[in-house]
């Protein structure tokens, strides 16, 4: 029996209205929508209380859940939470507070901090500057997702996209260092084939029963979904059950292959069939 939510980023159909994004992934047999804010506006944090609502009433006519949010600092242009300038320093606090905030109006209960051009080592004098300005960042966040009632989490990402925070081991040493219940970490499959030296499934079972990943985001290396390339996806499942994990899990592809709407339904296909395999065997 499935334990955990299967998600779709509502970027893979950004293309299609939002209500139509629900509708498509309701009846694809996704449990929700992971929503990337630039898709909703160009500045996001200004929508309106009318606007959240009717978002919320979106999803909840088609019977499907909007989970959380992710990729957070796409836009407004100009946001840093490395950045040595004062300025840039509270733009950028700001817009992480009315992103907790948003995603609690939403209904969603995870915010996956991913962004990584807007958090390179070089933004400030010296590297060691530029982790005290997240760490600084990443505890203000942590103190606005608990009391909004939800998880904010720290995206390892690949070295090939950012120099800051590229292995769960290092997001795991921020979270401990911020100690507070509503911060943590989270595995995306692409970027662990990418920058760490163990496998996805391996690095779930090291960090998901201490309760340090609390989500996942699933993609193939090649920025395809799940099922669309090389990588095998069968022990990264066979990890979330053995676990027993009740979270989310993201479908988060970055190349459309050979759309949107095909690339979701195949990947949804993909890993129902992976788990009815396994229960059946089970």
């Amino acid at each position: 029996m499935k334990h955990f939510r299967i998600a779709l980023c509502n970027e893979v159909v950004a293309a299609l209205p939002f209500e139509r994004q629900c509708a498509l992934a309701a009846a694809l047999g996704y449990d929700g929508l992971e929503v990337a804010p630039f898709t909703l506006s160009d500045d996001p944090a200004t929508l309106s209380s009318a606007a959240r609502a009717d978002l919320r009433r979106a999803a909840e006519r088609e019977g499907i859940a909007i989970t959380g949010l992710h990729w957070l600092l796409n836009a407004p242009a100009g946001l840093s939470i490395t950045s040595g300038d004062a300025r840039v320093q509270q733009k950028t606090r700001d817009h992480v507070a009315a992103m907790v905030d948003l995603c609690a109006e939403l209904g969603g209960d995870i915010l996956v901090h991913g962004s990584p051009k807007q958090r390179a080592l070089g933004d400030a004098a010296t590297p060691d500057a530029a982790r005290a300005n997240a760490v600084a960042l990443f505890r203000h966040a942590a103190e606005r997702a608990g009391a909004a009632g939800v998880t904010y989490c720290i995206e390892p990402l690949s070295p090939i996209l950012t120099d800051f925070v590229t292995t769960i081991d290092e997001a795991r040493a921020i979270v401990d260092e911020i100690a507070m219940p509503a911060l943590a970490t989270m595995l995306d499959t692409c970027a662990a084939w990418s920058g760490e030296h163990e496998q996805p499934d391996a690095l779930i079972r090291r960090h998901l029963p201490s309760g340090a990943i609390r989500h996942v985001h699933l993609n193939d290396d090649n920025n395809r979904a799940p099922g669309q390339g090389a990588r095998g996806f069968a022990p990264v499942m066979r990890a979330l059950l053995d676990l027993d994990y009740r979270g989310v899990v993201g479908i988060e592809p970055f190349d459309y292959h050979p759309d949107g709407s095909t690339a979701a339904a195949r990947a949804i296909g993909y890993l129902q069939g992976l788990m009815e395999t396994m229960e059946a065997r089970s």
